[in-house]
């Protein structure tokens, strides 16, 4: 039997961010290389209400064919965010629909929220004492309302094993698709990346620095080693040297790593070092070699042909295009905003 997932339609929500788990788990077959097999995920959206029309940001509605009884249903909920999350958001405290709608999911139910759905698992219990995300506009606002909860800013997604949440807008995508990957491996999360025509893997953080999202536990084990070289990369960083921070051999490591994040730990290295350099053009005035060398690149020159490879452009127009003139300071964070940025 296909594991059902439950996506919660709430007033204000957002149209895209909804219609991320119907994309993603709507599409993920058991044979999914070879284009044959059942569907692995049944998908159906409802509402806190009789089934009937709920509003959007957009200029449209969207007519829901379930009501909160389809949460009872469910292997997994999946809550994006919306604009119009009232109690919720300004309190920190469920309505009495929402509360008389969480009531009726089982026990055990795997729990995931988009973006700033996160308010929603918060307020109903789900986040006490855990680590949690949410978009990095809403975080701070985030944490005042909800102190018990251990917010990180920075990942894009937080796997905390029954309950996951996501940070802002597409960071969504990449949830769902790990929750694919860690459901059914990663072929058939790589295809569904293909199919979708995104990245099937994404290191980088909200605010385009390198912070690895959060694995489950027992999936973890090469976390230590990846924080360790993230630490080092204007150094040399061999493969024997990675293996070393999790006491295993070259061998046992590469393949575990590649379990875990789908690509080789040299790939993974090189784009931690092209997302830093990023980092450095759009943030500081530093040189072109100074910020090759900050970033493990040694030279002027392998910063291009690998920020050439993986971008399109050179150092040079990359900084035009994202810091303009030395005297453009960088947007702060703009003030949290009901449901979504």
């Amino acid at each position: 039997m296909a594991h059902r997932v439950v996506v919660l339609a709430l007033d204000g929500l957002l149209p895209f961010e909804l219609g991320i788990p119907q994309r993603i788990f709507g599409r993920s077959l058991g044979t999914e290389t070879g284009g044959k097999g059942g569907k692995l995920y049944d998908v159906v959206t409802c509402s806190i209400r009789p089934p009937g029309p709920v509003r959007t940001d957009a200029d449209f509605s969207i007519l829901v064919e379930h009501g909160p009884e389809a949460l009872a249903t469910a292997d997994t909920v999946v809550v994006p965010a919306s604009y119009e999350l009232g109690p919720v958001f300004e309190e920190g405290r469920l309505t009495e629909e929402l509360a008389a709608a969480f009531a009726l999911v089982r026990p055990g139910t795997r729990m995931v929220s988009i973006c700033t759905g996160s308010y929603v698992l918060a307020a109903a219990g789900y986040l006490d004492g855990r680590p949690a995300t949410t978009h990095w506009s809403s975080a701070d606002h985030f944490q005042r309302t909800f102190p018990q909860v251990r917010v990180d800013p920075d990942v894009l997604f937080i796997d905390d094993g029954d309950v996951l949440t996501s940070a802002g807008v597409a960071a969504g995508i990449d949830l769902c698709l790990h929750l694919v990957r860690r459901d059914h491996g990663t072929a058939v999360a790589n295809e569904i990346a293909r199919r979708t025509v995104v990245p099937p893997h994404r290191d980088g953080g909200q605010a385009q620095y390198i912070h690895r999202p959060v694995p489950e536990p027992q999936f973890a084990t090469t976390t230590g080693a990846r924080a360790w070289a993230l630490a080092r990369l204007d150094r040399p960083i061999l493969l024997r040297d990675m293996a070393e921070q999790e006491a295993m051999s070259v061998r046992t490591f590469t393949r575990r790593f590649r379990e875990e994040v789908g690509i080789s730990p040299g790939q993974w290295l090189t784009q931690q070092r092209v997302e830093r350099a990023r980092h450095l053009l759009e943030s500081t005035d530093l040189s072109i070699d100074q910020v090759a060398r900050d970033a493990g690149f040694g030279t002027a020159t392998s910063l291009r042909q690998h920020l050439q490879a993986a971008l399109g452009v050179p150092p040079t127009a990359y900084r035009r295009t994202f810091r303009p003139s030395a005297d453009t300071s960088p947007r702060g964070p703009r003030a949290p905003v009901q449901g979504h940025p």
